[in-house]
């Protein structure tokens, strides 16, 4: 199965004995999963109901959404304008411009924008009656927005895959190349001691221990280790049926981590400019994992 990108949407509408349910859920990408999903006022007590559907669904994402509710009369909600407020604001307003010497332009657009004159009351519904449909209408949305984030990952994948294959070539010529570190910066250490003016310095077994010493820093071979180890166990989970996310974010982690102490022990040119093509690659991968469940 392939792996789930955070980012979809979905619609859903059943009806049933005079009502109907819409519902338009939408997800982005998030740390946690974090559900927010409107409802009709005098229905707020069907938000359990709707947390655990998506909960049982999804487990990283921001889940948005919107649940309509109408009657088979029409709306499920009132229009109500408090008249006695508005002929408040009329009389406010034009005694004010007959003050000011404005024009008397007040029309019913500009009043029904005037604060609390307009609002919705909402019909009583019986929200038992209600749950079961809600329930059909919020369930096809999820699988709506299931079949969107299932698309989306398959997306993803491909773009991942295709950048681990670069990761991997870039990893095994720094490998190549890592054999004769090593020796480069033994044979530079001596080098310069007899620049310096130390003479002899191959036969002194002191001296010579100290530079192999020195010559060993650069050794890359356990770092190259745990870099192979890790895109492998990425590649391992990219295959995988359950979220990854948090742990390709992880393993990202992890490989900035070795590739930054390869760059810095590793001190040659080749090499460093391989790692910097690493890090920029792995930075692209970094940034499509924040979007996977």
């Amino acid at each position: 199965m392939p792996i789930k990108s955070m980012t979809g949407y979905g619609e859903g509408t059943a009806s049933a004995a005079g009502i109907q349910v819409v519902a338009e859920i939408s997800s982005v990408n998030r740390k946690q999963l974090d559900v927010s999903i409107n409802l009709p006022r005098n229905l707020v007590a069907l938000d359990a109901q709707i947390q655990r559907l998506v909960r049982g669904e999804f487990s990283r994402g921001r889940i948005s959404g919107v649940v309509r509710v109408d009657t088979a009369e029409g709306s499920a909600g009132i229009v109500k304008v408090d008249a006695q407020l508005a002929q408040q604001y009329v009389d406010a307003i034009r005694a004010v411009a007959k003050k000011l010497k404005l024009a008397d332009d007040l029309g019913a657009e500009t009043i029904a924008r005037l604060p609390g004159l307009v609002s919705i009351e909402q019909k009583n519904i019986d929200t038992e009656h209600v749950a079961t449909v809600l329930d059909q209408a919020v369930t096809k949305a999820l699988r709506g927005l299931a079949r969107m984030r299932a698309a989306e990952g398959k997306a993803l994948e491909k773009d991942l895959r295709e950048r681990l294959v670069l990761l991997e070539g870039l990893m095994k010529e720094i490998a190549r190349l890592a054999h004769s570190v090593v020796d480069s910066y033994r044979t530079k250490l001596f080098q310069r001691l007899e620049e310096a003016g130390l003479k002899d310095v191959a036969s002194d077994e002191r001296m010579v221990r100290e530079i192999a010493l020195f010559a060993d820093r650069c050794d890359i071979s356990e770092e190259l280790t745990r870099l192979k180890s890790h895109l492998a166990q990425t590649r391992k989970l990219l295959r995988s049926s359950e979220p990854v996310g948090r742990t390709l974010d992880f393993l990202c982690q992890e490989l900035f981590r070795e590739i930054n102490t390869v760059g810095s022990k590793a001190n040659e040119v080749v090499i460093t400019r391989h790692v910097v093509a690493f890090k920029t690659e792995l930075e692209r991968i970094r940034e499509q994992v924040q979007n996977v469940e």
